[in-house]
């Protein structure tokens, strides 16, 4: 078998209708959408969610606690992924992202204090976990709060 001769099941591909074209489209009269009705008519249906009239699933489930829009959301980093660095280099968001550490800055960096570090650098983030920040210290680095 070769990729030209792939073909899609039989039965699993409809032709799509051309609505409105008249007669020969082969759609009739009322181009496929039935006589009358809500959804006969341009701009007829129900908006998603809508069960007729029944109480909808959104609001029959129950709500539960608090979502805070202003929360700041950080991304998160444990000071033995910080090992891969030279020593006396400085270690930001920038560096993080570079070396895969991290996807992408969210609303700062948070550095915990998960594990050990060996190497003496600079580390400036947005929080640090007390153990973090003595260990960091401890290893003759600086820890920079931004």
């Amino acid at each position: 078998m070769k990729l030209h001769e792939l073909k899609p099941a039989a039965g699993s591909k409809k032709d799509s209708f051309r609505k409105g074209r008249g007669h020969g489209s082969g759609n009739g009269k009322f181009a496929g959408r039935g006589r009358d009705g809500q959804n006969s008519r341009s701009g007829g249906g129900t908006r998603i969610g809508f069960e007729g009239g029944q109480m909808p699933l959104y609001r029959r489930i129950p709500k539960r606690g608090f979502n805070n829009i202003f929360a700041k959301n950080y991304a998160e980093i444990n000071i033995d992924q910080l090992n891969g660095f030279e020593k006396g280099s400085i270690v930001d968001a920038d560096a993080l992202i570079e070396a895969g550490l991290l996807s992408k800055k969210l609303d700062g960096i948070s550095v915990l204090g998960n594990g050990e570090i060996t190497t003496s650098i600079t580390v400036k983030a947005s929080r640090f976990t007390k153990s973090a920040a003595a260990k960091i210290e401890a290893a003759g680095g600086k820890a920079e709060v931004l």
